[in-house]
């Protein structure tokens, strides 16, 4: 008897380090099924590309400025062409800013002006605390998120579309996503999840 219940008392314990282990290591889930950070696991600085990132062109080559924005809220160039965002960004934006996560903008488009430019009309601006908008390499750009948050590079996701720019930013340690066809949600929670595996494993 006294057998058994040493045996049982081990097995409890056991299963009870077992919870808390999966409760340390795995994201936690919101009653609608997604996954959603602690406050251990979350980027300090969100950034983002803009072409191809969060809307579907190269501004500096696929729309002729200027720009207007329409009393209907929809932005046309100077060829009567509408300049459309990807659907979800902001979306994503919001819901980013309501949590309370500090964004970026990383761009190496030569375009600064219309790059800035669309991001008004947009009504975008708003979002970003940092926007670092010029050609080069992206490193250039997080050297600059660095200096001006006084985050670490560990302590930053990063989305955009080109490899070059994932795997030059990924050397500074840097939590890096290839976007594919834009932002959206589920690229959004992707990202939060392998910074929080990165950041977990950092832990260790």
């Amino acid at each position: 008897m006294q057998f058994f219940l040493c045996f049982l008392f081990t097995l409890v314990f056991s299963a009870s380090k077992l919870f808390e282990t999966d409760a340390q290591f795995c994201p936690r889930k919101n009653p609608d099924g997604e996954s959603t950070m602690t406050e251990e696991t979350k980027p300090g600085l969100i950034v983002f590309d803009l072409d191809y990132t969060l809307w579907p062109f190269w501004v500096d080559t696929h729309v002729s400025p200027p720009f207007t924005l329409k009393s209907n809220g929809k932005v046309f160039d100077s060829t009567g062409d509408q300049v459309k965002y990807y659907p979800e960004v902001p979306a994503v934006l919001q819901q980013l800013h309501n949590e309370g996560y500090k964004l970026g903008i990383a761009s190496r488009t030569g375009s600064i002006e219309d790059g800035k430019e669309l991001m008004k009309l947009f009504d975008w601006k708003k979002y970003f605390e940092f926007s670092e908008i010029y050609p080069g390499k992206k490193t250039n750009h997080f050297s600059r998120f660095h200096e001006k948050s006084k985050l670490p590079y560990s302590e930053m996701l990063f989305f955009d579309d080109e490899h070059r720019n994932i795997v030059d930013v990924s050397k500074l340690g840097v939590t890096c996503i290839l976007v594919e066809n834009g932002v959206t949600k589920k690229v959004l929670q992707e990202g939060l999840e392998a910074f929080a595996k990165n950041k977990r494993k950092g832990n260790c």
